[in-house]
């Protein structure tokens, strides 16, 4: 039985900069990943927009998917409401990272993060409806739907449904006790 790959969670270098913006200006899944229109990305301005974002203290946390050792993804907490205590999460993988249980290894290992280090209570999400995976591995991770806006987002020529999905940190904390093993 092959092993499965060993994901982390970690801090973007420059030596992950081509595949990021490959990922990123990806136009096969850009309604995947974006609310925004879709259109050609030039690399400079993509990196003065995210080097204006890791400026801003406000501007969420990023992660880049690390598969033994390589780049993959990335994974981020943004509109995060230091009030009530809540974030949204977003994930972007490359193609060959997709199937393989890293999302949501990625997913699992952002949450606890979330709940354990950045002392959310809750946290969400959105998807494509027609994104029968995504939400699949979703769920693994332990969220829950909580509602569908129908026809809400525009993708390939037309509407569709967006999925919210959110998790509680008690709901989290229980699941991961149920989960894990006696004495760990």
């Amino acid at each position: 039985m092959p092993s499965r790959p060993t994901v982390t969670l970690r801090a973007r270098t420059d030596a992950d900069l081509d595949t990021l913006f490959a990922l990123a200006s990806d136009l096969d899944s850009w309604e995947q990943r974006s609310p925004r229109r879709p259109a050609p990305m030039a690399k400079e301005p993509w990196l003065a927009r995210i080097r204006e974002r890791e400026a801003d203290p406000n501007g969420g946390i990023a992660f880049v998917i690390d598969v033994d050792g390589a780049p993959v993804g990335t994974i981020n907490l943004f509109d995060i409401d230091d009030f009530a205590h809540h974030g949204e999460v977003g994930i972007a993988l490359i193609a060959s990272a997709r199937g393989q249980g890293v999302g949501t290894e990625a997913m699992r290992q952002i949450v606890e993060f979330a709940f354990v280090r950045a002392n959310l209570r809750r946290v969400h999400l959105e998807v494509l409806g027609s994104n029968a995976a995504a939400i699949r591995s979703y769920e693994k991770a332990g969220f829950v739907v909580e509602g569908r806006q129908r026809a809400h987002a525009w993708s390939r020529g037309g509407y569709e449904d967006v999925v919210r999905m959110g998790l509680l940190r008690d709901e989290w904390s229980a699941r991961r006790d149920v989960e894990r093993p006696a004495g760990a």
